[in-house]
């Protein structure tokens, strides 16, 4: 057995460059597509319902996606054909959505928008897995915050920067102005180059070379309590049970709409145990679902760690717009110059805290190394939770900007450490599988997000966008303190 060879720095800048479009792509998406939508006539509260789209596609995608690369070997690698086909899909979705004619189109679009944004991006965090040694990992994983900070920062600045050199950031009812479609169009561009510079530049080990290595069974992978033999079928029974009778209890109560998704979840773990019962134990799903059931003790308390820390962002990207436009800008209609105002400048705060990542990713691995990956994970999400609740207490939009502080040192910290404490503790051979059946704690805290904001901001935050921003920071703080229940094992390495 022997060690995985230390990579230079332009080595792993290379295998990292192509998050730099994966980013640009994201940051559109999360930056305009409530526009879009209240553009096209969506009102506030169906927004959440509208944005399902992005986190159901990635539980669907991410897991089959990480299966079929762990077992794929072509002259082009396991990883790399992925991030191409992914590169090609998001590009044309690029195109499509700021041209949409209707709400439903862009709604459309959407679900292949982020499908295909996946497609590329859970390979890119498997790659890092293989292409790396444990000591190596969270300076890879913080390379691909930089990337995404450096990315998200020119494409969050750059409807704002369009309107400030001329292009008309108005448009008739109806219609998505000038500004947001030539962001798309630099977006799909920069995310074809960036991803083809990473597939030409990099080379992958074969599974072979994988499994000659002397990480790849760490002991904390075998240490998982492995799953055996078909789902108990009461437990089968018990989460389809549940689904229906909250279901039932929503239409009883004549509850909002939305609230089914919350159903639909129960329901749905339900009958994926079921079909994972009938089907052969050889079976793509039935082989996912045994990987779901016997995933180790360190991804099971990081599961709580992501659950609050994407909630909170979810919370943040649908609703920082109304929340900025209406409190700091006067302004609720979507055609007024005000409103667009705001609009804009919610994109510079989204890129400036995308900056500020940029540069927390540089400082994460010196924190690292001074108080470890949980300590440093805790006091980022704690300065993230700061820095929304802090945007309820400034009235001065252009100090929001200190806000974003905060938000980007959480951010850099979600897109790396759990990724690092992660890989440490899973086999090389299901790197792929671990890592997408990891995004599911990244999609079902936005799917509930999605499901429930609506109704919890009616019923109980009185119509104010300001209060969910508060409730993402309170969010943040419990992420923080789940953070300390990872095993510190890895910390090792």
């Amino acid at each position: 057995m022997t060690s995985k060879p230390q990579l230079s720095f332009w080595q792993i800048w290379n295998m990292c460059f192509g998050f730099l479009g994966i980013q640009f792509g994201f940051a559109l998406q999360n930056a305009n597509a409530s526009r879009i939508f209240e553009t096209l006539g969506a009102p506030m509260d169906a927004v959440p319902g509208l944005w399902i789209a992005a986190p159901l596609t990635g539980l669907l995608v991410q897991p089959v996606i990480g299966y079929l690369s762990d077992r794929t070997w072509t002259r082009w690698g396991r990883r790399r054909p992925y991030f191409m086909l992914g590169a090609l899909f998001t590009t044309l979705a690029l195109l499509v959505m700021p041209n949409s004619p209707t709400l439903w189109i862009a709604a459309g679009t959407l679900w292949i928008l982020d499908a295909s944004i996946n497609i590329s991006m859970e390979p890119f965090r498997a790659f890092v897995g293989d292409q790396l040694s444990p000591r190596q990992r969270p300076t890879g994983y913080a390379m691909q915050s930089f990337f995404i900070g450096v990315g998200a920062i020119v494409a969050s600045f750059l409807p704002y920067l369009l309107a400030h050199w001329g292009v008309a950031n108005t448009a008739a009812p109806g219609q998505v102005p000038d500004t947001v479609r030539w962001s798309f169009y630099a977006g799909a561009a920069v995310l074809l180059l960036s991803i083809g510079w990473t597939v030409l530049r990099t080379r992958e080990y074969s599974p072979q070379q994988l499994a000659a290595f002397d990480d790849a069974e760490p002991v904390a992978a075998r240490a998982a309590v492995r799953a055996h033999g078909a789902p108990p079928m009461s437990r089968v029974v018990r989460w389809g049970v549940i689904g229906v009778l909250l279901a039932a209890a929503i239409a009883w109560r004549d509850g909002d709409r939305m609230l089914y998704v919350l159903a639909g979840l129960c329901a749905g773990y339900g009958v994926l145990l079921w079909l994972a019962r009938v089907l052969p134990g050889t079976h793509m799903l039935a082989a996912i679902v045994d990987d779901l059931r016997g995933m180790p003790p360190t991804m099971r308390r990081l599961a709580w760690v992501q659950f609050f820390s994407w909630f909170a962002l979810f919370a943040m990207w649908i609703y920082t717009t109304a929340a900025v436009a209406g409190r700091h800008f006067g302004a609720t209609d979507t055609a007024s110059a005000a409103y667009n105002e705001g609009a804009n400048w919610v994109g510079v705060l989204f890129g400036a805290y995308n900056g500020f990542a940029a540069l927390a990713a540089l400082l994460i691995p010196l924190m690292v190394r001074a108080i470890g990956l949980r300590w440093s994970h805790l006091v980022n999400l704690w300065l993230g939770g700061l820095g929304l609740v802090s945007l309820t207490l400034i009235t001065d939009p252009h100090w929001l900007l200190l806000s974003m502080v905060g938000v980007g040192f959480a951010w850099a910290s979600i897109l790396s450490l759990p990724y690092a404490l992660l890989s440490d503790s899973v086999p090389a051979a299901k790197m792929g599988v671990y890592m997408g059946i990891f995004n599911f704690f990244i999609v079902i805290p936005q799917l509930i997000a999605a499901s429930a904001l609506g109704f919890v901001l009616r019923t109980l935050l009185q119509d104010e966008p300001m209060r969910v921003l508060v409730l993402g920071g309170i969010s943040l703080f419990i992420a923080g303190l789940f953070a300390l229940r990872v095993p510190a094992a890895s910390e090792t390495t």
